[in-house]
């Protein structure tokens, strides 16, 4: 009973916790033994407040007893992403130079679970300042993936993909640079959102500033318009934060689609796409057919070649900032991949800099013309499956580091547009593929919802206990 209460999405804890069948403490323990079972194969959580965890669970049983939770979150356990600021908990941001005193306020997404009495049992590890793709730091390690412990769980949030994969919690919370909650829902066979920027407040600033986005990952697209309900409302300390429009994110996933037009764009330029990823997101595409939309190939507005620099040039300048930050005595303890990427940083200019900033306008505006036309986008979540660990690059087919292995991802980040990841196959490997949701500023609700009717018709299963695997 203790696996089964950990395969439950959060929506099912909430029924079964109204209707007297279950108490969060069941649940929380269940967890907790889930834990002390996987993570030791896993590492996906680097903190697990295994007191607060259950002082929470007995508090929100009282409140179930008497009828009175403080949302349907009441009682659910959540882990969050280590670049997230939460009270109690140290902010070391996957680092050994941060300071590993606790932190003494939440962040806004963090504190707003609180209020809804979901249960903060657990960090989920990062690479060291949400910096690359997969999941491993010089701070805590190597981080796998459940489906099979030889691959990468995605990152930077890949912690978070892998314990909700895996049963540690049945939600979780990361951030989202360049496609950091997308890339490990999709190698993990979730479900993730980046929303509109500035729909889910965030503090402190990041490293990267205004393409970061904290965002839920969880199993199914119920949970996550859970999280938003609770998760995208305003606060003052998020000075980019964009005003209450008081949407029930829940009761928006029903009703039928209205004939959507959705365009199709499986490669954004020249860049390597595995065969299975392709057919299997091909396949997706048609089945939104199905579902009454009409989908029609399409091509993208802007140059993949040119979205890709103004990124790097944003992404490498935000992490050069690094060394100002901490003394040369102690560069050497930094992720290598890291420093490497700050000491390109220096390279650029001021002029590098603001040609890329105004470049970056001129590319969201392109793609808010695309959406104008349509009103959805599907596209590969991401060009290759999970590949194997110790690596910060799968092998292209010429053998060599394969530096475009995510071409979908990051160019949302720049515009701001709301993307979501979906599972939409499973490859002859047994590993999840995903497929991404795209849709125009402030239709967060939107892309939620074409992600609950294709997820529906199009259930996919999880792993169950990655220690069994044969």
């Amino acid at each position: 009973m203790t696996d089964d209460l950990t395969q439950l999405s959060a929506a099912r804890l909430s029924r079964l916790y109204a209707k007297g069948k279950l108490s969060p403490v069941e649940t929380m323990k269940a967890v907790l033994a889930r834990v002390d079972k996987v993570n030791p194969t896993i590492n996906a959580l680097c903190v697990v407040d295994t007191a607060a965890a259950l002082k929470a669970a007995r508090a929100s049983e009282k409140r179930w007893k008497k009828n009175e939770p403080l949302s349907p979150l009441d009682g659910v356990p959540v882990s969050i992403k280590e670049l997230i600021r939460t009270k109690g908990w140290p902010a070391r941001m996957a680092s050994k130079l941060t300071d590993p005193a606790p932190a003494d306020r939440d962040a806004p997404a963090v504190a707003r679970l609180r209020e809804a009495g979901a249960i903060l049992f657990a960090q989920s590890t990062s690479s060291e300042f949400g910096h690359k793709g997969v999941t491993d730091s010089p701070l805590h390690g190597l981080t796998r993936n459940p489906w099979n412990i030889e691959r990468t769980p995605g990152g930077s949030s890949g912690g978070a993909g892998a314990a909700v994969a895996s049963g540690m919690g049945p939600i979780a919370v990361g951030t989202d640079g360049g496609g950091s909650v997308r890339l490990p829902s999709s190698f993990n066979g979730l479900v993730g959102l980046k929303a509109t920027y500035g729909r889910i407040p965030a503090w402190p600033p990041g490293l990267n500033g205004d393409l970061a986005n904290t965002g839920p990952m969880a199993r199914t697209v119920l949970d996550c318009a859970m999280m938003m309900n609770v998760i995208a409302r305003p606060d003052p300390l998020d000075p980019t934060q964009l005003p209450a429009d008081h949407t029930d994110y829940v009761k928006k996933l029903s009703g039928k689609l209205k004939k959507p037009r959705v365009a199709f764009i499986l490669r954004m330029g020249d860049h390597p796409l595995d065969i299975e990823v392709a057919s299997l997101v091909t396949k997706a595409a048609r089945q939104f057919e199905k579902l009454g939309c009409t989908v029609e190939e399409a091509l993208p507005p802007y140059p993949y070649a040119d979205a890709s620099r103004i990124f790097v040039t944003h992404w490498l300048t935000n992490a050069q900032r690094l060394l100002q930050l901490y003394p040369e005595s102690r560069h050497g303890e930094f992720d290598p991949n890291l420093l490497a990427s700050a000491k390109a940083g220096e390279r650029y200019s001021l002029q590098d800099t603001i040609t890329a900033h105004a470049q970056r306008r001129e590319l969201a505006v392109a793609w808010n013309g695309f959406f104008e036309k349509y009103d959805f986008l599907l596209t590969p979540m991401i060009a290759v499956q999970p590949f194997p660990v110790l690596k910060n690059l799968p092998d292209g087919p010429d053998g060599k580091p394969n530096r475009q292995w995510s071409p979908y991802s990051s160019v949302f980040n720049l515009t701001r547009h709301p993307a979501a990841s979906v599972p939409c196959g499973i490859s002859r490997e047994r590993l999840p593929i995903g497929l991404q949701i795209v849709a125009g500023h402030y239709k967060d609700a939107a892309v939620l919802k074409a992600a609950a009717h294709y997820t529906e018709a199009n259930p996919l299963p999880f792993p169950r206990l990655p220690e069994n695997r044969k």
